[in-house]
């Protein structure tokens, strides 16, 4: 304390009694700046002492390993005689979650991918201090973390997670006098998420972080929401979801007869509609009409609508496989099976139908084909020959008419039903809401 009296008293006199001798302006600046260097220099280097000074006594002493509103004396006694009912306070730790980004959303595995900051706000009484030069804070190294009781947090669906490392672990951990310690790490996890599909690719989606007291009951440590529990950054964004809403919810669990704090998020997911417009409706739409180009084919273009027919199913059987590759093999039907079956189906018919003509067209050309033969085998009666050939040829028209008026009316039956598949479809799956499961 001397010497940093002394050091002040230096450092003003220098920099506030001195004055120039001869009226030399430079002299009396120059003796002001190094007396303020001076005084700035002695009063860093007190302040990083003081720091100092108070880390090596706040941790003088203290467990990491105990709870901080644990009695340490009693502690001891209470857990060697096997006393369950401890008189100390549980903790109570505010977390809040900032959201930096939601990298992926998984219908295959059904889980979700995301980057985000943990925050936990509690106090410990055993780290209190009392500041100096307007200290307002203790900013501690990753590696003085580590002395320090911290709540034993952990994620209930996570499948994976990792704390970022890079260039030194993403933690942050702030000691203020009154003992309230504020602790922040980064962390990217992936989450479970169990997805309802039934409405897919028209659906929105639940998905839950569930945060849990690992192995402190709520007799030691009571987590709860700050009160603004969820933060997201400026810029996310979701490429085929828009996160609508974010609900919180407090879940304290009972595991065994003994109560552990937990708290749970909800995020509400809303499906963007507009990459399956244009990657899996339109398309498919195209190809049933394509089909429906062979009904205004020849009957006789037989090479023709074959290779159309066969294009047509080909190209709709790989579009429904590439529809359905990024999804779980679940027992119930989505909206995405009804529509890629239908549009099968139509162009399957449009197929059919081609096949039936094709086999009125090929009878007819069997009958002529019989009564030219007729013709030549048989000499004896010429009126009886005429009056054969016009009952064959007027037969002959009535099956070709057939067959034609066959492919009119698919001109108007097959879009007009296709139609109506559309409204009930769009109709069904844009209000219907599925019920929950139990």
């Amino acid at each position: 304390m001397v010497r940093l009296i002394a050091c002040l008293g230096l450092g003003a006199f220098l920099g506030a009694v001195v004055r120039p001798t001869y009226g030399d302006i430079t002299v009396f600046s120059n003796a002001r700046s190094v007396g303020i260097y001076f005084l700035c220099m002695v009063t860093m280097g007190y302040a990083e002492n003081a720091r100092e000074k108070i880390l090596t006594e706040i941790f003088n002493g203290y467990d990491g390993k105990i709870p901080p509103n644990y009695d340490n004396g009693n502690f001891f006694v209470q857990s060697m005689l096997h006393i369950r009912n401890y008189t100390n306070t549980p903790v109570k730790s505010s977390v809040q979650i900032y959201i930096i980004g939601i990298d992926s959303i998984n219908e295959a595995t059904m889980d979700f991918s995301m980057s985000f900051f943990v925050r936990q706000r509690w106090v410990d009484n055993r780290l209190n201090y009392t500041p100096t030069l307007n200290m307002s804070r203790l900013e501690l190294d990753t590696k003085r973390m580590s002395n320090v009781w911290v709540p034993d947090l952990y994620f209930v669906n996570e499948k994976k997670a990792d704390v970022h490392h890079v260039t030194v672990p993403n933690k942050l951990m702030h000691i203020y006098p009154d003992g309230l310690v504020v602790y922040s790490m980064r962390v990217t996890a992936v989450f479970s998420c169990t997805m309802d599909l039934q409405k897919y690719p028209l659906d929105d989606q639940k998905c839950y972080i569930v945060l849990e007291s690992y192995g402190y009951s709520t007799e030691t440590l009571v987590m709860r929401w700050h009160p603004n529990p969820v933060e997201k950054a400026d810029n996310l964004q979701l490429p085929q979801f828009e996160l609508q809403n974010i609900t919180d919810y407090i879940c304290d669990v009972t595991y065994a007869g003994v109560t552990y704090t937990c708290l749970k998020l909800e995020l509400f997911l809303h499906r963007n509609l507009g990459y399956y417009i244009i990657q899996v409706y339109i398309p498919s739409f195209l190809i049933v009409i394509l089909s429906w180009v062979s009904f205004w084919l020849n009957v006789d273009s037989t090479p023709a609508r074959i290779s159309l027919g066969l294009l047509t199913v080909l190209t709709m059987t790989t579009q429904s496989q590439g529809a359905k590759a990024s999804l779980p093999r679940v027992s119930y039907i989505k909206a995405i099976d009804i529509w890629m079956s239908t549009c099968l189906f139509f162009v399957f018919a449009a197929l059919i139908e081609f096949a039936y003509v094709n086999v009125l067209a090929r009878v007819d050309q069997r009958k002529v084909n019989s009564v030219t033969s007729k013709l030549n085998e048989a000499k004896e009666d010429e009126e009886e020959k005429t009056q054969n050939q016009q009952s064959w040829c007027f037969t002959k028209l009535e099956d070709k008419e057939r067959a034609r008026m066959l492919d009119k009316i698919s001109r108007a039956i097959f879009p007009a039903v296709f139609l109506v598949f559309n409204i009930i479809y769009w109709l069904v799956y844009v209000f219907w809401e599925p019920s929950p499961a139990a």
